[in-house]
């Protein structure tokens, strides 16, 4: 495969990656590799294959290649596939060469970013390919590990998923405890989206949470852009949907599970939003295995 800028499929974040690399670097280096620095001499050299040890989606390899380059310029990372692509156990997805000492001092951080974002991307395919031929689109939340929510939100993309609001300012989401707290001051939903409409800028949407169906109705008429139907049944999600009749868009939350994902998605909702995506992620099995056959013992050229 052609070798790629490591952050080519990255456009734009290429700042907060190296940001978030950095720490993951300083957090497992900060006093050194006690054990290699005492067994692998600095001028050895090898190659180690990533290796996909169950079936999954890959995401991730920008990120890992990025691990490498800042421990040793000299190492070459090569992706065999590229993020999004569907693999098979014991495919090799990946291919590091150079000093050994920086290989395996930046094992555990590749690994753990690759593994994470690739059990994200498999995951999210699965609730995908349970909505196929349906209009709804699959698409994640906030619930997303602090820090990492950038990694998070590409990795569903890569999944063949949609992202929600990636912060509190990307969108007006009007939730059960706003309606509570301006019910304090006897306002419903119709006087909230309609202050809410005043205040924000004309290209913000506005989404508004609802438990029941005479919710929905209110919201739609308010001018809701978006109404979530939260924790209702597929039935009355149905019902809403229906009453709704196209004056907003809707998107279903709220205990939905692979089981259930299909009988939601054709009620006729647009959107499916799952937390489980981000915040109850199962690593994919991908390993890092040194090739012997491939160690140098002669000085590396670094040229």
């Amino acid at each position: 495969m052609e070798e790629q800028n490591i952050l080519d499929p990255l456009p734009g974040l290429a700042g907060i990656i190296q940001h978030l690399v950095n720490d993951a670097l300083t957090e497992d280096l900060a006093m050194g590799d006690v054990t290699t620095e005492s067994l692998i001499a600095p001028e050895w050299a090898g190659t180690g294959l990533f290796v996909a040890k169950s079936e999954g989606v890959i995401a991730g390899l920008p990120v890992a290649a990025l691990v490498f380059e800042q421990i040793a310029p000299s190492i070459r990372f090569i992706q065999l596939v590229h993020d999004g692509v569907h693999v098979s156990s014991g495919d090799v997805i990946a291919r590091v060469a150079g000093p050994l000492r920086g290989i395996l001092m930046g094992e555990r951080t590749a690994l753990n970013f690759l593994q994470r974002m690739s059990g994200i991307a498999t995951e999210t395919a699965r609730y995908v390919a349970e909505v196929q031929g349906t209009k709804a689109l699959i698409i994640d939340t906030r619930k997303t590990a602090p820090g990492l929510r950038i990694l998070d939100k590409y990795a569903v993309q890569k999944g063949g998923g949609s992202n929600h609001r990636h912060n509190l300012g990307d969108g007006v989401l009007i939730k059960d405890n706003h309606l509570e707290a301006m019910a304090m001051s006897e306002r419903g939903i119709t006087d909230t989206i309609r202050l809410a409409r005043q205040m924000v800028p004309h290209t913000l949407k506005i989404e508004v949470e609802v438990e029941s169906i005479d919710q929905a109705v209110e919201a739609a008429s308010a001018g809701a852009d978006i109404i979530l139907l939260d924790n209702m049944s597929p039935e009355d999600m149905g019902r809403a949907v229906s009453a709704i009749d196209g004056r907003s868009m809707t998107e279903a939350s709220g205990g939905i599970t692979l089981a259930n994902v299909r009988a939601v998605a054709e009620v006729g909702v647009d959107l499916i939003s799952i937390g489980a995506l981000t915040h109850s992620v199962k690593a994919l099995d991908i390993s890092l295995d040194i090739e012997p056959t491939t160690m140098s013992f002669n000085p590396i050229n670094e040229s």
